[in-house]
């Protein structure tokens, strides 16, 4: 083998390791509890916990499961708590 033959073949496995990586990197603009406890390293259930109790500003979006819904949060908002991490409890009246 000579040596352009192993640069080809490195510039090869580059180009695919990138590709691999690009298509994780996909931005939404709102993402599930599920999804934001993966991006974070944290469990699902603390995710909907901070949502419920006003730690990460989310959204709840009606589906088919009860009252309830599910939370959303929007890409700005996992940007800010990667950032800054979670907001003040609210103060009660």
């Amino acid at each position: 083998m000579d040596a352009q033959t192993t640069i080809e073949e490195r510039l090869k496995k580059i180009e695919e390791a990138l590709a691999v990586l690009v298509g994780r990197q996909v931005v939404k603009e709102w993402y599930t509890t599920v999804e934001v406890a993966k991006a974070i390293e944290k469990a699902e259930y603390t995710v909907r916990e901070w949502c419920r109790l006003g730690r990460i500003r989310a959204k709840k979006k009606p589906c088919g499961r009860g009252k309830g819904g599910e939370w959303l949060v929007s890409h700005n908002e996992l940007i800010r708590l990667r950032n800054e991490g979670l907001l003040p409890f609210p103060q009660r009246a």
